[in-house]
């Protein structure tokens, strides 16, 4: 990098540069609808062009079962969505959907190496010209940026978290992958992780007893680089997957 110049992701900005010569993109004035109501209720009405958003959660409370819905839902919505998998089998993946009876003809791969994965997304790109690109990675862990011969680091999700924000941010395409969480929920994962995503969502299942969405299944925006999230979801789950029940405006207390 030439001295004198800072890095901003996707675009090189000399010092002295004033507000009024940055020019957006036309792609990031943009929102995309999902298809899924709840999903785009609680980020703002859909997602922004080059955003890369994590998920966490608590076990159990349907994390990767929301990924297929959405890979599902965004197939059906016109754009090209890449489902990642280092957790399941496809062939376990492809009875999952059978089961919620997801229609949408989504692409799959299994891919460990990040740069695979992105050559995979670029793939898709060059073969539907005009098509908005969204990789659904399940999870962020499984993957491996190839540093070390002998395996992976704590730092290796960060290096993969950041990868996958310059592709998209230099794309313009779109990054939903599921966060590491210790047992209780909490993001595990290294803070840089938290700095390179535009949007979290949390899903989770309330259990502080005496509060008025208790046992309830609940989804919430609590990053939104491009703007407010939306009312906290009230969700219930069948065998077709989540679905929304309510709205609260209000975190439980």
């Amino acid at each position: 990098m030439a001295r004198g110049m800072t890095l901003n992701v996707g675009m090189n900005v000399s010092r002295g540069t004033r507000i009024s010569d940055i020019d957006v993109p036309h792609q990031m004035r943009k929102r995309l609808k999902t298809g899924i109501d709840f999903f785009d209720s609680a980020t703002g009405e859909g997602v922004v062009p080059s955003a890369v958003m994590m998920l966490t959660g608590t076990p159990g409370a349907g994390k990767t079962t929301l990924l297929l819905q959405l890979a599902n839902a965004i197939s059906n919505a016109g754009h090209v969505c890449l489902y990642n998998t280092g957790e399941e089998s496809l062939r376990q993946v492809k009875m999952v959907t059978e089961r919620l009876k997801l229609d949408g003809d989504f692409f799959v791969g299994q891919d460990v190496m990040v740069d695979d994965l992105i050559d995979h997304a670029n793939e898709l790109s060059s073969a539907h010209p005009g098509k908005q690109v969204f990789i659904l990675q399940d999870s962020l862990q499984t993957l491996d940026d190839g540093k070390y011969s002998t395996g992976t680091n704590s730092v290796t999700p960060l290096r993969c978290a950041e990868k996958l924000t310059e592709w998209a941010k230099e794309k313009f395409q779109n990054v939903l992958f599921i966060g590491r969480v210790n047992k209780d929920g909490t993001f595990a994962g290294k803070n840089g992780i938290l700095h390179a995503i535009d949007v979290r969502a949390h899903l989770y299942i309330d259990t502080k007893k005496g509060s008025d969405t208790f046992g309830e299944r609940l989804f919430e925006v609590t990053k939104n680089r491009f703007g407010s999230g939306g009312l906290t979801q009230v969700l219930g789950m069948n065998r077709e997957g989540l679905y929304r029940r309510g709205v609260i405006d209000y975190l439980p207390a």
